[in-house]
């Protein structure tokens, strides 16, 4: 029977919060176990970074302007060739229990009126998933006429006004939106634990004859920047480095308004040292839990002896810039934003390795595909991993991501931005002697040939798809 595979998702994880990845403070045994017997891909990029159109690429191994996805505003087509349905066809039973957000049906409900998301299964279900358990961000979760699994789980232990109110308290760019505060509910209530728990219940429970394809899709560490209170202790006093908040330069009045638009998501007037370094603690509590809850369902897998026939995949569908550049979340292409962890490790594990070369989440598409011995789905633009495994040379020349109407594109040395619709060069990082990305050269003279470049290769990937 084919290996199983273990595919976990999780949302807003910056590629650097790992202990294999170099974090000096983060707890994450668990992944650095997974990385220890496995690869990890340290330059992946996202086909765009924000939440909806990194997913759709995910599924298809397409990029988001291809599938006309490029902004958070639905659009899925339940028509796509996706990976779930190329492994169906070879006898793989799929599972998606977490965050899908393939459609936009979780918007508030007209007055009186009651949405359950359990009713959105069929649809979900169409991309090429057996079992659907569905779960969004905790934003969604404090309309009252909406329901979840995790809300009526929360309501059937007494906890869904509390949780509701702190959910309001932060709520999505209010004053408060990216104040760091410990959950008010207990460890086993939070809702990585939720997800956890709900993975390791279809594990036991499934048909053990066939081979299985789960998506743990964990929702955070998506702000709002909660964790549960045993890690938020943790936490408390540890010596967290404040980025530096210097805002970036803006080279034109292009990218100027781009840039103007995430400091008002940001909200960068509240962003002092200690405000930073508060929110930064919690979401290292987030990535704390996730990890802690991966241990778990792998020990379940061991006890159900199937974890050494068990292919596993960690990475995320974008980053989290933490205070670099004077930013929160995403939607822009500094390294914190578009770089995202990537872990394979094989039945059995091998000896840990880490390549640097360049990889993306469309090249996640075709590995899935080929761990299990099926075609990729057709568009897949993805080349499979597995031979970096068997130690053979991998990796790209360069790497795309779009949201909205802008793109970046990197090679080895260079990150360039410009916007698409009228062709405006709007960045240029020299990534080798200014990885930190300060230094835009995008308007220096003697970079100008690197631009025009750079631009080349963006405009022409963009006409491809």
């Amino acid at each position: 029977m084919p290996a199983n595979i273990l595919f976990i998702f999780s949302d807003q994880h910056r590629h650097d919060v790992m202990g294999c990845a170099g974090h000096p403070l983060v707890q994450t045994p668990n992944l650095d176990a997974i990385a220890g017997r496995g690869v990890r891909f340290s330059n992946t990029w996202c086909q765009s970074p924000i939440c909806q159109p990194s997913r759709a690429s995910v599924i298809t191994g397409r990029y988001a302007h291809e599938l006309g996805v490029i902004h958070n505003t639905g659009g899925f087509d339940p028509e796509w060739p996706t990976v779930m349905k190329q492994l169906q066809r070879v006898g793989y039973e799929t599972a998606s229990i977490g965050k899908t957000h393939y459609h936009e049906s979780y918007q508030a409900p007209q007055e009186g009126g009651e949405i359950d998301m359990r009713e959105q299964i069929d649809f979900v279900r169409a991309f090429g998933w057996d079992y659907v358990l569905e779960e969004f961000d905790k934003y969604l979760h404090v309309h009252t006429r909406l329901k979840t699994p995790y809300t009526e789980h929360l309501r059937e232990q007494g906890m869904l006004a509390a949780y509701r109110q702190q959910i309001k308290d932060v709520f999505r760019l209010t004053p408060t939106h990216w104040r760091g505060e410990t959950g008010v509910l207990p460890q086993e209530l939070d809702l990585t634990s939720f997800l956890a728990d709900e993975a390791t219940s279809w594990l036991k429970s499934r048909n053990k004859q066939q081979p299985f394809f789960l998506k743990l899709a964990f929702v955070q560490p998506h702000v709002p920047l909660i964790d549960d209170p045993d890690w938020a202790a943790y936490y408390a006093d540890a010596d967290i480095k404040v980025p530096d908040l210097k805002a970036a330069e803006i080279p034109n009045e292009v990218w100027g308004e781009y840039l103007s638009g995430l400091d008002k998501h940001s909200q960068a007037q509240t962003m002092n040292a200690d405000f930073v370094r508060s929110g930064i603690r919690h979401y290292l509590g987030m990535v704390s839990l996730i990890d802690q809850k991966i241990g778990e369902v792998l020990a379940t897998l061991k006890a159900l002896g199937q974890l050494e026939d068990t292919w596993i995949v960690y990475c995320c569908d974008h980053g989290e810039m933490l205070g670099e550049h004077r930013l929160w979340a995403k939607m822009n292409f500094y390294r914190g934003s578009v770089q995202v962890p990537l872990i394979v490790s094989p039945p059995g594990g091998m000896d840990g390795t880490t390549i640097d070369s360049l990889t993306e989440l469309t090249d996640v598409t075709a590995t899935l595909a080929d761990i299990g011995g099926a075609q990729a789905p057709d568009g897949c633009h993805g080349v499979s991993l597995l031979p970096a495994l068997r130690g053979l040379p991998t990796g790209r020349d360069f790497l795309h991501s779009r949201i909205g109407n802008y793109a970046g594109i990197r090679d080895q040395q260079y990150r360039f931005t410009a916007q698409v619709k009228n062709e405006t060069a709007c960045e240029l990082f020299d990534l080798v002697n200014d990885p930190g990305e300060t230094r835009n050269l995008v308007n220096e003279a003697v970079h100008a040939d690197t631009a025009e470049g750079m631009k080349a290769l963006l405009l022409a990937h963009e006409s491809e798809g």
